[in-house]
């Protein structure tokens, strides 16, 4: 499906192969609280709330792990006089308790007492959209999807979705619930940007495939593409000790390294040149992606959230497009180049000229 531009959070999409409609951006509220040291306060968020919902957004993307609950708390609070117009959407997988075993992963124990503990801080009856969060590596995949269908047959959870896992584990997971009459994932969350294009390899093919919507997080790079880090801060970064922050040891979402500048100065430029921040152009670019239904935007401030929202009022030109890819391109290692090398697909066509469909 490709998606049309300029637009307006009111443009709503499908999510994946539903019939459920989304706005073109989605809040996300990882910001909401400071529990983690940053953040909004609940003002704070309220007036983003405020702002995204009044020029018709309608999606929102939260976790149990996010500011210790908080984030699900203002959620909720914010979205009390009118449920029902709202697509919330919320995770399960990550560790809600130190030192519990089962306080973290996709099995079916955390999965029940996770989605209950959500539905008491969001102050609903359901969930829209329930993701599995990160893929722990051990929990069969019967488990997760009998126990994800059984959360909607209850009708605590209307649609699900996967997030930060494989592509062949997600393949399997759809695959499995195909064949057994089991809800399927409906989309597909992960990091992808300008600087981080790696999902174009495997699981961006894989999602158009199956028909899941992808939901890129961080599509900004943890404020690389806004224009703010120059080679100093790469300098500073590479002698500096990384702060401790609730993700652990390393500040990956602001990893900085000679490309990623290099790919942020042609955003910057390209915004220069149309009279746009570099925060829309890098946004612009992620939304004429025909795989991206919504990229998850998070912003701290209401300025921040209105210049995100701007992202949607143009189109970049073939041209500029052109320049971001060009400076931005990934090896698509093997066997995708090995697959598309003229040795291999002459052998494959006997010399002959094949269009596809």
């Amino acid at each position: 499906m490709k998606f049309t531009l300029p637009a307006t959070l009111d443009s709503y999409r499908l999510l994946g192969k539903s019939g459920l409609r989304v706005s073109p951006l989605c809040l996300g509220t990882m910001t909401f609280g400071k529990e983690w040291g940053w953040g909004s306060t609940p003002e704070e968020a309220k007036e983003i709330f405020d702002i995204y919902t009044e020029a018709g957004g309608n999606f929102f993307d939260t976790a149990d792990f996010y500011t210790g609950g908080t984030s699900e708390k203002l959620l909720g609070k914010f979205i009390a006089s009118e449920r029902e117009r709202f697509v919330v959407a919320t995770k399960y997988s990550l560790s809600t308790r130190r030192g519990d075993p089962n306080a973290g992963g996709n099995h079916r124990k955390n999965m029940v007492q996770s989605v209950e503990a959500s539905l008491r801080r969001l102050g609903t009856d359901y969930i829209d959209l329930y993701w599995l969060h990160v893929w722990d590596n051990t929990t069969p995949i019967d488990e997760i999807m009998r126990g994800l269908d059984d959360l909607v047959r209850a009708g605590k959870v209307l649609y699900i979705a996967i997030s930060d896992t494989p592509a062949w584990q997600i393949a399997r997971m759809n695959t499995l619930a195909e064949l057994r009459g089991l809800s399927r994932f409906i989309a597909l969350q992960i990091e992808y940007n300008l600087v981080r294009r790696d999902a174009e390899r495997d699981l961006i093919p894989m999602a158009q495939e199956l028909g899941l919507g992808v939901l890129p997080w961080s599509p900004l790079a943890g404020g690389v593409l806004t224009g703010k880090y120059s080679m100093e801060d790469l300098k500073r970064q590479q002698t500096a000790a990384p702060p401790a922050t609730p993700f652990g040891q390393e500040r990956r979402l602001v990893k900085l390294t000679e490309k990623r500048l290099k790919v942020a100065d042609t955003v910057k430029d390209i915004a220069s040149e149309i009279g746009r921040t570099p925060a829309q152009v890098a946004l612009n670019w992620l939304l004429l992606n025909p795989a991206v239904v919504s990229p998850i935007i998070g912003a701290r401030t209401p300025e921040q959230l209105k210049d995100n929202l701007a992202s949607l009022e143009f189109r970049l030109d073939q041209n500029q497009i052109q320049r971001l890819e060009e400076v931005s391109a990934i090896e698509p290692g093997f066997p995708h180049d090995f697959l598309k090398g003229q040795f291999v697909q002459d052998f494959l066509s006997g010399g002959c000229k094949i269009i596809a469909g």
